[in-house]
């Protein structure tokens, strides 16, 4: 098994991230948050609480996990998270949503919740099978400010 280290995202990190994410089947990019400016600005706004997943290959750092997260000072959100296919279920998941976790009880943030596309069976899987909660007892509903900041799913 692979070891691995999860550390804080930085814009350094962006094209790899960014390399990573259109990799991963199904999963929806916007045009203007997912640049590399929207990333910025966020981890300018949340710079303790983001991270990547390392594995060393043949001397080389590879980025195999992200999650953005932030906080509005009341509740935490995960977005985008991912682990490279070939690196799924050796843990690099839930290290990455722990500490995350960690970081955001740093700030007093005392609960933080995350959007799964209905689509995306193994996410949905994934965050039941840690403890997540399913709620059914609510409507999510969403207001584009800026019609320019369009969604696209990888195939």
């Amino acid at each position: 098994m692979d070891t691995y280290q999860i550390r804080t995202m930085t814009i350094k990190d962006y094209e790899e991230v960014y390399t990573l994410w259109t990799t991963i089947h199904g999963f929806g990019m916007r045009s203007l948050d997912d640049s590399k400016e929207g990333v910025q600005r966020f981890l300018q706004r949340n710079p303790s609480t983001s991270v990547v997943a390392v594995v060393k290959e043949e001397n080389k750092e590879k980025i195999v996990g992200a999650i953005l997260c932030g906080h509005d000072g009341r509740r935490g959100c995960f977005y985008h998270v991912c682990v490279d296919e070939q690196y799924r279920k050796r843990g690099i998941g839930k290290s990455m949503a722990v500490t995350c976790m960690k970081e955001l009880q740093k700030e007093q943030i005392n609960k933080v919740c995350l959007i799964a596309f209905k689509n995306n069976e193994v996410g949905n899987v994934f965050w039941k099978s840690v403890g997540w909660t399913f709620r059914e007892d609510l409507n999510y509903y969403d207001f584009t400010l800026n019609e320019e900041n369009i969604t696209r799913f990888n195939s």
